[in-house]
Protein backbone atom coordinates (compact mmCIF):
# COMPACT_ATOMS: atom_id res chain seq x y z
CA UNK A 1 0.00 0.00 0.00
CA UNK A 2 2.80 2.37 0.90
CA UNK A 3 4.58 1.68 -2.41
CA UNK A 4 1.43 2.47 -4.41
CA UNK A 5 1.01 5.79 -2.61
CA UNK A 6 4.65 6.67 -3.28
CA UNK A 7 4.34 5.81 -6.98
CA UNK A 8 1.19 7.94 -7.25
CA UNK A 9 2.95 10.92 -5.64
CA UNK A 10 5.87 10.59 -8.05
CA UNK A 11 3.50 10.61 -11.05
CA UNK A 12 1.71 13.70 -9.74
CA UNK A 13 5.00 15.58 -9.24
CA UNK A 14 6.20 14.67 -12.71
CA UNK A 15 2.95 15.88 -14.27
CA UNK A 16 3.12 19.18 -12.37
CA UNK A 17 6.73 19.71 -13.50
CA UNK A 18 5.87 19.03 -17.16
CA UNK A 19 2.86 21.37 -17.04
CA UNK A 20 4.94 24.10 -15.41
CA UNK A 21 7.66 23.88 -18.04
CA UNK A 22 5.27 23.84 -20.99
CA UNK A 23 2.89 26.53 -19.75
CA UNK A 24 5.28 29.44 -20.18
CA UNK A 25 8.81 30.33 -21.11
CA UNK A 26 10.94 30.57 -17.95
CA UNK A 27 11.99 34.08 -17.08
CA UNK A 28 15.68 34.91 -17.01
CA UNK A 29 16.65 37.31 -14.26
CA UNK A 30 19.56 39.69 -14.32
CA UNK A 31 21.56 40.98 -11.39
CA UNK A 32 23.65 44.12 -11.56
CA UNK A 33 27.25 44.02 -10.43
CA UNK A 34 28.29 46.41 -7.72
CA UNK A 35 31.30 48.60 -8.52
CA UNK A 36 34.58 47.26 -7.21
CA UNK A 37 35.32 48.40 -3.68
CA UNK A 38 38.00 51.03 -3.27
CA UNK A 39 40.85 49.11 -1.71
CA UNK A 40 44.15 50.16 -0.14
CA UNK A 41 46.87 50.89 -2.69
CA UNK A 42 48.59 47.64 -1.70
CA UNK A 43 45.62 45.67 -3.01
CA UNK A 44 46.08 46.84 -6.61
CA UNK A 45 42.41 47.38 -7.64
CA UNK A 46 41.34 45.66 -10.85
CA UNK A 47 40.82 48.77 -12.98
CA UNK A 48 43.20 47.82 -15.78
CA UNK A 49 46.10 45.57 -16.71
CA UNK A 50 47.83 48.70 -17.95
CA UNK A 51 48.23 49.80 -14.34
CA UNK A 52 50.86 47.07 -13.92
CA UNK A 53 53.13 48.73 -16.48
CA UNK A 54 54.32 45.37 -17.77
CA UNK A 55 55.48 46.69 -21.12
CA UNK A 56 54.73 44.45 -24.07
CA UNK A 57 53.61 41.46 -21.99
CA UNK A 58 50.21 40.48 -23.37
CA UNK A 59 50.14 36.74 -22.72
CA UNK A 60 52.00 35.73 -19.53
CA UNK A 61 53.03 32.07 -19.41
CA UNK A 62 53.54 29.61 -16.55
CA UNK A 63 56.85 28.23 -17.85
CA UNK A 64 59.07 27.97 -20.92
CA UNK A 65 57.18 24.94 -22.22
CA UNK A 66 53.91 26.88 -22.19
CA UNK A 67 55.63 29.71 -24.02
CA UNK A 68 56.96 27.31 -26.64
CA UNK A 69 53.48 25.85 -27.16
CA UNK A 70 51.86 29.28 -27.38
CA UNK A 71 49.86 28.83 -24.17
CA UNK A 72 48.85 31.58 -21.79
CA UNK A 73 45.68 33.62 -21.33
CA UNK A 74 45.46 36.94 -23.16
CA UNK A 75 45.14 39.98 -20.91
CA UNK A 76 42.17 42.15 -21.92
CA UNK A 77 40.96 45.49 -20.55
CA UNK A 78 38.08 46.51 -22.81
CA UNK A 79 35.48 43.98 -21.61
CA UNK A 80 33.27 43.46 -18.56
CA UNK A 81 32.09 40.51 -16.48
CA UNK A 82 30.67 37.88 -18.90
CA UNK A 83 26.92 38.18 -19.39
CA UNK A 84 26.64 34.43 -20.05
CA UNK A 85 28.23 32.32 -17.32
CA UNK A 86 29.40 28.82 -18.19
CA UNK A 87 31.56 27.81 -15.22
CA UNK A 88 31.97 29.17 -11.67
CA UNK A 89 34.34 27.52 -9.24
CA UNK A 90 35.85 28.46 -5.88
CA UNK A 91 39.20 27.47 -4.43
CA UNK A 92 41.45 28.31 -1.52
CA UNK A 93 45.19 28.43 -0.98
CA UNK A 94 47.40 28.61 2.09
CA UNK A 95 50.90 29.98 2.65
CA UNK A 96 52.39 29.25 6.07
CA UNK A 97 55.91 30.57 5.57
CA UNK A 98 57.87 33.59 4.42
CA UNK A 99 56.63 37.13 3.86
CA UNK A 100 53.02 37.19 5.09
CA UNK A 101 52.45 40.67 3.65
CA UNK A 102 52.61 39.13 0.17
CA UNK A 103 49.62 36.92 -0.62
CA UNK A 104 50.68 36.01 -4.16
CA UNK A 105 51.70 32.43 -3.43
CA UNK A 106 48.46 31.70 -1.56
CA UNK A 107 46.42 33.32 -4.36
CA UNK A 108 48.13 31.23 -7.04
CA UNK A 109 47.35 28.12 -5.02
CA UNK A 110 43.74 29.22 -4.57
CA UNK A 111 43.23 29.77 -8.30
CA UNK A 112 44.87 26.45 -9.16
CA UNK A 113 42.67 24.75 -6.57
CA UNK A 114 39.63 26.23 -8.31
CA UNK A 115 40.48 25.09 -11.84
CA UNK A 116 42.78 22.07 -11.70
CA UNK A 117 40.22 19.45 -10.67
CA UNK A 118 37.69 20.24 -13.39
CA UNK A 119 37.16 19.42 -17.04
CA UNK A 120 34.89 21.63 -19.13
CA UNK A 121 34.93 20.24 -22.69
CA UNK A 122 31.64 22.03 -23.41
CA UNK A 123 33.61 25.27 -23.79
CA UNK A 124 34.65 24.16 -27.26
CA UNK A 125 31.08 23.86 -28.54
CA UNK A 126 29.05 26.26 -26.45
CA UNK A 127 31.26 29.36 -26.13
CA UNK A 128 31.61 31.32 -29.39
CA UNK A 129 35.23 31.06 -30.46
CA UNK A 130 35.97 28.16 -28.13
CA UNK A 131 38.44 28.11 -25.28
CA UNK A 132 40.66 30.85 -26.69
CA UNK A 133 37.75 33.33 -26.82
CA UNK A 134 36.20 32.56 -23.42
CA UNK A 135 36.21 35.35 -20.85
CA UNK A 136 37.82 34.66 -17.47
CA UNK A 137 37.04 36.69 -14.37
CA UNK A 138 38.99 36.13 -11.16
CA UNK A 139 37.99 37.50 -7.77
CA UNK A 140 40.43 37.10 -4.87
CA UNK A 141 39.89 37.53 -1.15
CA UNK A 142 43.13 38.25 0.74
CA UNK A 143 43.92 39.37 4.31
CA UNK A 144 43.86 43.13 4.88
CA UNK A 145 47.09 44.86 3.93
CA UNK A 146 48.48 41.98 1.86
CA UNK A 147 49.81 42.60 -1.65
CA UNK A 148 49.16 40.46 -4.72
CA UNK A 149 51.22 40.19 -7.90
CA UNK A 150 48.33 39.86 -10.35
CA UNK A 151 50.64 39.01 -13.23
CA UNK A 152 51.88 35.92 -11.39
CA UNK A 153 48.29 34.84 -10.80
CA UNK A 154 47.50 35.40 -14.49
CA UNK A 155 50.20 32.89 -15.47
CA UNK A 156 48.06 30.06 -14.10
CA UNK A 157 45.63 30.20 -17.04
CA UNK A 158 46.68 28.38 -20.24
CA UNK A 159 44.14 30.03 -22.56
CA UNK A 160 41.17 32.39 -22.71
CA UNK A 161 40.84 36.15 -22.31
CA UNK A 162 41.62 37.18 -18.75
CA UNK A 163 39.89 40.26 -17.36
CA UNK A 164 41.69 42.43 -14.78
CA UNK A 165 41.85 40.46 -11.54
CA UNK A 166 39.63 41.77 -8.75
CA UNK A 167 41.25 41.79 -5.30
CA UNK A 168 39.25 42.40 -2.13
CA UNK A 169 39.79 42.12 1.60
CA UNK A 170 38.96 38.57 2.66
CA UNK A 171 40.64 35.28 3.48
CA UNK A 172 42.19 35.01 6.94
CA UNK A 173 45.33 34.92 9.03
CA UNK A 174 45.96 32.08 11.45
CA UNK A 175 48.60 30.74 13.87
CA UNK A 176 50.31 27.56 12.70
CA UNK A 177 52.23 26.97 15.92
CA UNK A 178 55.55 26.63 14.04
CA UNK A 179 58.30 29.04 13.09
CA UNK A 180 60.67 27.87 10.34
CA UNK A 181 63.41 30.47 10.09
CA UNK A 182 64.99 28.64 7.14
CA UNK A 183 61.84 29.52 5.16
CA UNK A 184 61.88 33.17 6.20
CA UNK A 185 59.46 33.01 9.13
CA UNK A 186 59.46 35.79 11.72
CA UNK A 187 56.42 34.35 13.49
CA UNK A 188 53.92 31.51 13.22
CA UNK A 189 51.31 33.46 11.24
CA UNK A 190 50.00 31.87 8.06
CA UNK A 191 47.57 33.28 5.51
CA UNK A 192 44.65 31.78 3.59
CA UNK A 193 43.24 33.28 0.38
CA UNK A 194 40.08 32.40 -1.54
CA UNK A 195 39.44 32.62 -5.27
CA UNK A 196 36.31 32.66 -7.41
CA UNK A 197 36.95 31.86 -11.07
CA UNK A 198 34.10 32.61 -13.49
CA UNK A 199 34.19 31.61 -17.16
CA UNK A 200 31.74 32.60 -19.87
CA UNK A 201 31.15 34.91 -22.79
CA UNK A 202 29.28 38.07 -23.72
CA UNK A 203 27.00 38.61 -26.70
CA UNK A 204 28.47 40.71 -29.50
CA UNK A 205 26.14 43.63 -28.89
CA UNK A 206 26.98 44.01 -25.20
CA UNK A 207 30.53 42.72 -24.98
CA UNK A 208 31.92 45.93 -23.53
CA UNK A 209 28.96 47.66 -21.92
CA UNK A 210 26.82 45.15 -20.01
CA UNK A 211 26.73 45.34 -16.21
CA UNK A 212 24.70 42.23 -15.46
CA UNK A 213 24.68 38.52 -16.17
CA UNK A 214 21.93 35.98 -16.81
CA UNK A 215 20.79 33.82 -13.91
CA UNK A 216 18.48 30.82 -13.84
CA UNK A 217 16.07 29.95 -11.03
CA UNK A 218 14.83 26.46 -10.15
CA UNK A 219 11.38 27.88 -9.47
CA UNK A 220 11.15 28.70 -13.18
CA UNK A 221 11.75 25.10 -14.15
CA UNK A 222 15.51 25.22 -14.74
Amino acid sequence: MTMKILQRQIKIRRRILVETRSSSVPAIQTFSHRPYHKLPVTHQPSSSWKDLQVGDIERPTWNDEWKRLGLGAKLVDDMSFPSNLFFVQLGFGVDQHGDKSNATKACVRAVRNAIEFNSIPGVIQHIPGGRHAMLIHVKLGVPKGATVDRLQVAKVFPYGRLLPIQVEVGGLEFHSGRVVEELGDDDDVGICCVACVSIGYSDDDDESKQTSHKTFSTKDGY
